[in-house]
């Protein structure tokens, strides 16, 4: 249900508050379970398809060639579990990022943590995100240390939820201003689409900017996401085969929008199915294959 839900994106705003309650168990079902998942073919493939960049697909059913892996080692950022080999990405993902962590230097808001971007090849994981397979997603932790974290910090890294037991409010004795000042500079990057907040911390927003609100628009209210920020990049121009998500609705999003989330649980007769997962790209199983053959 939660991949079907995100393959859709969020353009369905009229989704209501009682339904990100499910879509959190059955994001900690997925995380807790992981390792009774099999890897996925795209798991086993180490190292990045030689080639022109090229991003191929959907955001959450696509894959990557010419990926190039962040570098660990900058001032502005720290990459968190490097071990998982979840730092790969289109040029353009890690061009973003060093635009982006320049900007937290340049006003000294403090030490960025990046997380999940995209395996080597991109594509489907067993568990824990429904996309990041073109190479253009990535995790932003919403906390900004003033100092660099260990490598033991950094292999077990503790999230900050900045979001209360309820769901509707962000927690005001963890919230600091420098996390709205991360979230806009983000937003106000060109190659930005999207960046998933939780609701609450969508509202925190709208509530306390006084200034130029058009970036809010591109901060889109999703499920989860109580720790992170989730940014999207669009297509690379010469991706040809990139599918593009629709541009979310004119205006902040600080209206009726954002306040369906917040409605009173509703009681649902549905029962959910199992996911099927659509058929992949015709270049991304075309990849597949070609890898698998020359093993």
């Amino acid at each position: 249900m939660l991949y079907l839900m995100f393959l859709a994106g969020d353009n369905n705003m009229t989704m209501k508050w009682n339904k990100i309650g499910k879509g959190m168990v059955c994001t900690a079902a997925l995380l807790l379970s992981a390792q009774t998942f099999a890897l996925t073919q795209w798991q086993t493939i180490t190292q990045p398809v030689a080639g022109a960049p090229q991003s191929i697909g959907g955001f959450a059913n696509g894959c990557i060639i010419g990926a190039n892996a962040l570098p660990h080692n900058d001032s502005g950022y720290q990459v968190m579990r490097p071990d998982q080999r979840r730092y790969f990405g289109h040029p353009n993902l890690l061009a973003f990022i060093d635009r982006l962590t320049n900007e937290t230097e340049k006003r000294n808001l403090g030490n960025v943590l990046i997380g999940d971007m995209g395996m080597p090849a991109g594509g489907r994981f067993s568990s824990g995100h429904a996309s990041h397979q073109s190479g253009l997603d990535v995790d932003i932790w919403l906390q900004l240390p003033k100092q660099r974290w260990t490598p033991q910090q950094l292999l077990k890294p503790k999230a900050l939820d900045l979001v209360n037991g309820a769901g509707n409010r962000v927690v005001e004795r963890v919230w600091q201003p420098e996390i709205a000042s991360l979230l806009k500079i983000a937003a106000e990057d060109s190659d930005v689409t999207r960046i998933f907040v939780h609701p609450a911390i969508k509202l925190k927003l709208c509530e306390t900017e006084q200034g130029d609100r058009t970036w809010l628009r591109k901060v889109r209210p999703w499920f989860g996401h109580r720790a992170h920020m989730h940014v999207r990049l669009r297509c690379p121009v010469d991706s040809k085969e990139c599918e593009e998500q629709t541009p979310p609705p004119a205006g902040d999003g600080c209206g009726t929008e954002l306040y369906s989330w917040f409605e009173p649980a509703k009681p649902s007769t549905s029962k959910p199915g199992k996911p099927v997962p659509p058929p992949l790209p015709a270049s991304c199983q075309a990849l597949l294959d070609h890898h698998f053959k020359a093993q």
